[in-house]
């Protein structure tokens, strides 16, 4: 295990990595949460790294004060008496943390003589000892078994074929994560790298680890060509290197070999259940195969809102399962995508739970079947049914960008918002092209009066969706999204400029008349806009709405309003006529 456990908010993590680079510099083995290994659990995970830490370096800043997870770490370093403690803005430790020195990192630049890091790194060097002439063997052997597996780079010569390509990576980054005595960088780490010219040492520093996996794929026809290098971080040899020409239909075959090789390098052991676990595909069809990552492709890729992209996805999962109706994979996948156009944008007749059943018959490890499990429940009002699926989702997919999605989205509407925060954080870590996690975070952060949260998420939701927009004009959505960024900046003339055009391109979507709706209430108090706009909602579909309506904070300042509370009123009453559920009570 690592020497040093280092506990930091999302908001500062380029401050924290670049005090991990610091104490790597030094010899010491360093841990942080960009490191979760896709086969634990988180809690399991951060409570073995904290029970094995020798000194625990917590950065506090604004929104780390504020944070319960960041707290939590912190009081059981305290209680080891081995917490470290930097301010990273000035913000001074919470109680009871104020009682214990704190260094002063504002503004560090990385000079290992300013005097806040000078004191770090003496009080780490008290706790875990000199690095670089102390450590154990144990540690050296357990850096030796850790690898990042760098996006295999597409060689078809057609960017379209790119899906098949990451869908290899990913597939081999799985494969290695159920191997217990190694320690595998998370698919979203690794893809940071995608596209880079990059250098196997300076990854292998960065990242902390000992070996890089890194290949290319050509698919031509029915011919696939993969090359695959494993490489000595440390030294830049290359331990094994192989390239494989096979026909399309083996490439189960290769990724096997692949995975069975690199176990043979590092000399590591498979217990019975791993080596099964590497094993196991979920279908023996090539195409089958191939459909579901083009799929996969489209949903992780595709903007938020666009409910095109999510027909799309539907279709081709249909496809796959034409082809391999036992194919669980691909049932997890179509399940989800009915389930949100479903509920969310009310599109089809299919809430997404028969084929999220189907895949659980197949495979009891799929962890976004359990989130349309617990995204039915939750719209029936089934909260403990609800907390039981999203439990067990996070525990099969803690850095399943869908299980957090969701189990965010679940936990803000039952105003369980810290726990929101924590996943919906997480969502755009995994997904850069997420737009639509940051405007939700940044209703979060303003729930709970996080202003520098807040102000970063509105930027973020903005540069995020002008990228879409820049992309696809036409993408109302994303400039739904992105005017609840320019609101709570405060541009109120980019606002309804964006507003305008998004209404224009889609004036039937309800979803978004609720967001602008929300925006204006919060952000400009235009308690008459916003009551015009969530009218409408009201009458579209309450079945649907209502609960979120009853819950969301955004919609506080509008709550005694007679005209609010009348609307309210009729549509608990038609809810009631149409023997549907009474919505949630607001939470407290």
């Amino acid at each position: 295990m690592s020497d040093i456990f280092i506990s930091y908010a999302r908001s500062t993590e380029a401050e924290a990595e670049k005090v991990a680079e610091a104490l790597r510099a030094k010899g010491y083995g360093v841990w942080r949460d960009d490191e979760l290994p896709a086969h634990r659990t988180y809690a399991d995970v951060i409570d073995e790294r904290l029970k094995s830490a020798k000194a625990v370096v917590v950065l506090w800043s604004a929104e780390a004060a504020k944070s319960q997870w960041v707290r939590a770490e912190a009081d059981a370093a305290r209680q080891k008496g081995i917490l470290v403690q930097a301010s990273l803005d000035g913000t001074a430790p919470p109680i009871p943390f104020n009682q214990i020195q704190c260094a002063d990192l504002k503004g560090w630049d990385g000079n290992p003589s300013a005097p806040g890091w000078k004191k770090v790194e003496g009080s780490v060097a008290a706790l875990a000892g000199d690095a670089e002439s102390d450590e154990k063997p144990a540690a050296k052997k357990a850096r030796e078994r850790s690898i990042c597996v760098l996006p295999f780079a597409n060689m078809s010569g057609e960017p379209e074929q790119e899906y098949f390509s990451d869908g290899i990576s990913e597939d081999i980054t799985t494969d290695l994560s159920n191997i217990s005595t190694l320690s595998v960088v998370a698919r979203n780490t690794a893809f940071t790298f995608k596209g880079n010219a990059v250098d196997v040492g300076q990854v292998a520093r960065k990242l902390g680890v000992s070996h890089v996996l890194e290949g290319s794929v050509r698919k031509a026809g029915t011919r696939v060509r993969i090359t695959a290098q494993l490489i000595d971080g440390a030294t830049g040899d290359h331990l094994w290197a192989e390239r494989y020409d096979r026909d399309l239909t083996d490439i189960f075959a290769i990724q096997d070999e692949i995975s069975k090789a690199i176990v043979a390098a590092l000399k590591l052991k498979l217990l019975p259940e791993e080596k099964k676990a590497i094993e196991q595909r979920g279908t023996t069809s090539a195409e089958a195969y191939q459909l579901y990552l083009m799929a996969r492709n489209y949903w992780v890729t595709g903007n938020w809102g666009d409910v095109r992209q999510l027909e799309l996805v539907i279709r081709v999962c249909q496809r796959a399962l034409e082809i391999d109706p036992n194919y669980g994979r691909a049932w997890g996948l179509l399940a989800i995508v009915q389930s949100i156009l479903f509920y969310t944008f009310s599109v089809g007749n299919d809430d997404g739970l028969a084929a999220a059943e189907r895949a659980l018959s197949l495979d009891s490890n799929i962890a976004e079947a359990y989130c349309v499990r617990a995204r039915s429940s939750h719209e029936m009002g089934e909260l403990d049914k609800a907390d039981e699926a999203l439990t067990q989702a996070l525990k099969l997919g803690p850095d399943s960008w869908e299980v957090n999605r969701e189990a965010a989205r679940i936990y803000y509407f039952q105003r369980r918002l810290n726990e929101a925060v924590r996943h919906y954080e997480k969502a755009v870590e995994l997904d850069e092209n997420d737009y639509h996690s940051w405007g939700m975070l940044a209703s979060a952060y303003e729930a709970l009066g996080n202003r520098d949260g807040l102000l970063h998420a509105a930027k973020m939701v903005v540069t995020r969706s002008e990228r879409v927009i820049a992309q696809d004009p036409t993408n109302a959505a994303a400039l739904g999204t992105g005017a609840s960024g320019l609101a709570i900046l405060g541009e109120r003339d980019r606002f309804d400029e964006w507003v305008e055009r998004a209404l224009l391109l889609s004036p039937d979507n309800q979803i978004m008349r609720y967001n602008f709706a929300c925006a204006i209430a919060v952000y400009f108090k235009d308690k008459d806009r916003s009551l015009d706009l969530l009218e409408p909602v009201f009458e579209w579909q309450p079945s649907n709405m209502l609960r979120n309506i009853v819950t969301d904070p955004d919609l506080d300042g509008l709550r005694g309003e007679p005209r609010f509370e009348k609307m309210l009123e009729t549509a608990r009453r038609r809810m009631l006529a149409d023997g549907i559920a009474p919505p949630i009570p607001t939470a407290t």
